[in-house]
Parts: structure tokens; C-alpha cells; sequence
């Protein structure tokens, strides 16, 4: 236990005693006016200190620089361009830009099947393009909503698969337009049951329609042929192509009287790989090599151009040592008659033949059979471009 005199043993060593005063004042002596000025020294003092760690620590993010950040903006449609985190996961990904026509192709679907599911369903109904997306394969198919049913498409002249998805309240607001239901504006679901047959069959008939629609729309284009492989309800039995591969995703929203719902179809890059240069197009109808008023004006051209045109009477092969020892008064004896035929010919092609004649001091030729037809034409020009484009 401490003793009285250890304290003042203890300030002694410590150097307490010795201490200067604040100011130059000794605490004992200071005077009020002192004690407010040092009372205001150190509250300045402390709050320098604690400001600077203020200054330094990080700017909190808002919601908005968050979004912007991570690319995420719920206000943007899908065909914005991607910024953030989002566009360095998705930079592998092709930009379905670069494939002009199949937006043209799909407008025409949307016309097509306009009408089409008009006659279908004997009501008014209004068929339009949400979006035309690039996705992933693995993606696409955690994102579907179910219940649903997807159907494994497969496009017969292309030799591979695509997949078309139709959401629950349009398979419910078409069976009660089909069957006489309730026009209500949100069709009634059954939740916890599978889809009955008779909802089955009659969402694989509207697929149908669509089917056929879609092979319309791109027959100006390519001709395709798209038939249903199978139907199913849980996504893992339609995989169809690898989680990390790349398509096209082509949203169609169908409206029914306030009531309808949304088709999707899925087309792999893969699928649509055979058509890629016809996709590239930018109308319908543009081609690639064979221009109609350039061939027109080059006919034209070449109708109007002068050549020279030969006159054979007789060819006859001779060695070459007879040729060399030639001289002045020699004689070739041509096996032929002076009433005998005289080909015609440009350069190597020979064109038709004639009877040598002559008019005052020229000599002539009258043509006596029609031209003789010629050996490439311009089916074989396009049998080479069809065998080009298979390659």
C-alpha cells in the first residue's frame, strides 16, 4: 500500500513538479478570461480533430450512382446500350445490331400474326414488338416465370433448335376467349396444378399460328420451315444449347381486350448461323454480287462495243520445218471449194459460219445460220454463287 510521501516521490520523478505553465501562467494563477481563452483553444483544437477524419473517409454513394455504377437503370429500354459492371459481363456477347434484317423479318411477324391470331380467336387483337435482346443461354432460362411452357422449336432447313415460351396469362386469357370466359381484365390463375390437356392443346395450336407466321416472315429472306419437337413446363428439360452460349431473344406482347400476355423466342446464334449473311442485309431483297441495273447498263454497254470478227476459210497444221524452208513460189493447196462454208469467230469463239463472196473490189461474207448459242450463261453464274454460299 502507498504511503502519503510516495505521491510526491512519484511527481518528483515523473518531473511533474517542473512543469511549465500554459501561456506562460501557472494553472493557480491563470484568471478567468485566461481560462475561457484556453477553454476556446482546446474545443478548436478538438474539433480540427475530429473534421479531418471526416474529410477523409469515403463519399457515400447514392441509390442513383449505385444503379449507374452496376449499370442498372430501370428506366432504360432494352436496347440501350450497356454501361457498368453489366457491360463487362456481357461484352462477350454479340450485339444483335449487327443482324439488321431480323429486325425487318420480325416486323413482318408482328403484321403476320396480327391478323393471323385475329381470325384465330375471332377477337381483337393487338400483336407488337417489345424487344429484340442478346442474352445467355443459362440466363434466359433462370429468368422465366413460371408457371409457363416452353416449346423446343426446330428449324428443319437449318438442322438445329430454338425455343418458344409463352407465359401463363396469355395461355389463361386465350382459353377464355376460346371457350367463352369472362372478359376480365386479369385472367384467373389455378395455382399448384399443372396445365390441363385441354390447355395444352390449345396453347400448341396458337403456337402454331406463330410458327407459320414466323416461316412467312422469313421465307422473302431464307426459306425455313419451323415445326414443335416437344412442350414442356420446367426449364431444365428444354435446354438446348449450352448455359454460357449466346441468342437472340425476340419479345411479342399480345393484347386481347386489356387482357393478354407475352411470347418469347429464343433463337441460339447457332441456329441462325446459315442465314448470317442474309441477316446482315439492311432491306429485304438487297443482294450480295448480282445487281439488276448494273447488269442492265453493262448489256448495254456491251451491245454498243466493237469487235473484230474473223473470217476462216481453212486451217491445216504444217511442220515446222516446211514453214522455215518456205520460199517465193510455193503452193498450199486448201482442201476446200471456193462454194464451201467460211467460219466466223471472235477471238477463240466461233459465232456461225458464211459463204465468201464479194461486193465491187471487197471481198464479203453472208452469214447463213443463226449464231450458235453460247456455252456459259448466267445459270451457271448462279448455280457458282449458290454453291459459294453453301460453303
Amino acid at each position: 500500500m502507498a504511503t502519503p510521501d510516495e505521491p510526491d516521490k512519484l511527481s518528483e520523478d515523473w518531473g511533474l513538479d517542473d512543469e511549465k505553465p500554459l501561456n506562460g501562467t501557472s494553472p493557480a494563477s491563470a484568471s478567468p478570461a485566461e481560462e475561457e481563452q484556453m477553454s476556446a483553444e482546446w474545443e478548436a483544437m478538438l474539433a480540427a480533430e475530429t473534421k479531418a477524419p471526416a474529410e477523409g473517409a469515403d463519399r457515400v454513394l447514392n441509390q442513383d450512382e449505385i444503379d449507374s455504377l452496376l449499370g442498372f437503370d430501370p428506366n432504360a429500354g432494352a436496347n440501350v446500350e450497356l454501361t457498368g459492371v453489366q457491360a463487362l459481363i456481357n461484352s462477350a456477347l454479340v450485339s444483335y445490331e449487327r443482324l439488321p434484317m431480323l429486325e425487318v423479318v420480325f416486323d413482318r411477324v408482328v403484321r403476320l400474326a396480327t391478323t393471323s391470331l385475329r381470325n384465330f380467336t375471332s377477337d381483337n387483337v393487338e400483336v407488337s414488338l417489345d424487344s429484340i435482346s442478346s442474352v445467355r443461354f443459362g440466363d434466359y432460362l433462370n429468368s422465366i416465370p413460371l408457371p409457363a411452357i416452353l416449346s423446343v422449336i426446330k428449324a428443319e432447313e437449318w438442322d438445329n433448335f430454338g425455343l418458344l415460351t409463352v407465359d401463363s396469362s396469355l395461355i389463361y386469357s386465350m382459353i377464355d376467349v376460346l371457350l367463352g370466359g369472362r372478359r376480365q381484365a386479369n385472367a384467373m390463375r389455378v395455382e399448384g396444378r399443372p396445365y390441363t390437356t385441354i390447355e395444352m392443346t390449345l396453347a400448341r395450336r396458337m403456337i402454331e399460328v406463330i410458327l407459320e407466321d414466323t416461316h412467312r416472315a422469313f421465307e422473302p429472306v431464307t426459306p425455313i420451315h419451323f415445326k414443335i419437337e416437344r412442350m414442356e413446363t420446367n426449364p431444365r428439360f428444354a435446354a438446348i444449347s449450352r448455359p454460357n452460349n449466346a441468342a437472340i431473344l425476340i419479345e411479342l406482347r399480345i393484347e386481347m381486350d386489356e387482357r393478354g400476355g407475352k411470347i418469347e423466342i429464343l433463337l441460339p446464334y447457332a441456329t441462325i448461323e446459315p442465314i448470317r449473311e442474309q441477316m446482315l442485309q439492311m432491306y429485304m431483297g438487297e443482294k450480295f454480287g448480282r445487281d439488276p441495273i448494273w447488269e442492265g447498263h453493262l448489256a448495254t454497254e456491251i451491245f454498243a462495243a466493237d469487235v473484230e470478227i474473223e473470217a476462216v476459210m481453212h486451217e491445216m497444221d504444217l511442220p515446222l520445218s516446211r514453214i522455215l524452208s518456205m520460199k517465193p513460189g510455193d503452193t498450199v493447196l486448201f482442201d476446200m471449194k471456193p462454194s464451201d462454208p467460211v467460219r466466223l469467230r471472235c477471238a477463240d469463239v466461233e459465232l456461225t459460219q458464211g459463204i465468201m463472196g464479194h461486193i465491187g473490189k471487197h471481198v464479203s461474207v453472208r452469214v447463213t445460220r443463226p449464231l450458235n448459242p453460247p456455252k456459259v450463261t448466267m445459270a451457271a453464274f448462279e448455280a457458282l454463287d449458290q454453291r459459294t454460299e453453301t460453303r
